[in-house]
């Protein structure tokens, strides 16, 4: 690392980017939205004030440190670190940056694995703090490059994962807010586009109608996913993934009316679709969860690829406030288990 990015560092760079919930998930990844491009393909999501803190600061020269909640500290020679280590996500945005001597501490108010998109608002926030060393260092950046930030996250994701990966997690991180997004894909341009659902004197109405729980399981989406690509790829599912798109167009279209009955209805019916598919996208709680939600009147759903994580519900305010102590109840009897204190957080990506 030269002198003037060392200089940088005695004053440690901070950042920050929130997590999600969502609807539509999956949707976002290319092996399906190319094919389904005439089903108007889109997900949906709410960025929560959860949101994942991170602290680059200065570090022995020639060494990589990452510290992160939930996952044991870890530091490599720059250059040296395996990318398939549990941090091995950090570790390569940082060797795209090309930073040594450098400790990256991530903390994150929303629980480890949870669902909640929240390696992809790390990876964010990182990238951020990177762009903003490499500013205050007076290290000239690429054109757009922060502009750009939800994409590299996505790109360098992708390519640790060795799988096919989607790219809201990274969108919410980034910009915040309540949106839709729209997938064209590549060669289309802009390849996708966002559209905000609310104002910021909107967020205490949704607020009024949405419960967030973690169940206490922490969730593993690879193997769900990949349950979802090989059945629409040999075809297997391919009509559901059909009925799939259009829940969510549908949901988006009910959310932006105050269409209560409707969003819920497209809710649960995306919901019921994939637990045919997959059963295990709900563990035991999570199915308890669901169905005290669905007969409360409510929309519920699972949040990013399920197996575990959160579950999030959606409906009027005097039934969320009935759901709530039943939820409390389901979760009393599965270790950490808990309610989320959760709200929108209008808010994307910051760094100082």
């Amino acid at each position: 690392m030269d002198d003037a990015i060392r200089a940088a560092l005695k004053k440690p760079i901070r950042s920050s980017a929130p997590c999600r919930i969502d609807m539509g998930g999956t949707l976002d990844i290319a092996t399906l939205y190319y094919p389904l491009a005439r089903f108007g393909p889109a997900t949906f999501n709410i960025a929560l004030n959860l949101r994942t803190q991170v602290q680059v600061s200065d570090y022995t020269p020639g060494v990589v440190r990452i510290s992160s909640k939930g996952f044991s500290p870890a530091e490599f020679a720059a250059g040296r670190a395996p990318f398939n280590h549990p941090l091995g996500l950090i570790f390569a945005v940082a060797e795209h940056f090309r930073v040594d001597g450098v400790h990256i501490d991530i903390d994150s108010s929303s629980p480890p694995k949870s669902a909640l998109g929240g390696s992809s608002a790390a990876a964010v926030a990182v990238i951020a703090a990177l762009c903003r060393l490499l500013e205050v260092s007076g290290t000239a950046l690429p054109d757009g490059a922060r502009h750009k930030i939800p994409e590299l996250a996505h790109a360098v994701e992708e390519g640790v994962a060795l799988l096919p990966c989607g790219c809201q997690d990274q969108m919410a991180a980034a910009f915040g807010g309540v949106n839709a997004w729209y997938w064209y894909g590549r060669g289309h341009d802009p390849w996708y586009e966002r559209k905000s659902l609310i104002g910021t004197w909107d967020a205490s109405w949704i607020n009024d109608r949405m419960l967030v729980a973690y169940c206490g399981a922490q969730h593993e989406s690879k193997e769900i996913n990949g349950l979802w690509i090989r059945g629409f790829l040999d075809g297997t599912h391919r009509g559901l993934w059909e009925e799939i798109a259009g829940c969510t167009t549908d949901f988006i279209h009910a959310f932006s009316e105050k269409n209560m009955p409707g969003a819920i209805a497209a809710m649960n019916r995306d919901t019921a679709i994939r637990r045919h598919m997959t059963p295990g996208v709900l563990d035991k709680t999570g199915a308890e969860l669901v169905e005290a939600a669905v007969d409360a009147g409510l929309g519920a759903r699972f949040t990013g690829a399920g197996g575990g994580g959160c579950i999030w519900a959606f409906g009027e305010p005097d039934r969320i406030s009935h759901l709530e102590p039943i939820w409390d109840g389901v979760l009393a009897g599965r270790k950490g288990g808990m309610l989320l204190d959760a709200s929108v957080d209008m808010t994307g990506v910051t760094a100082m």
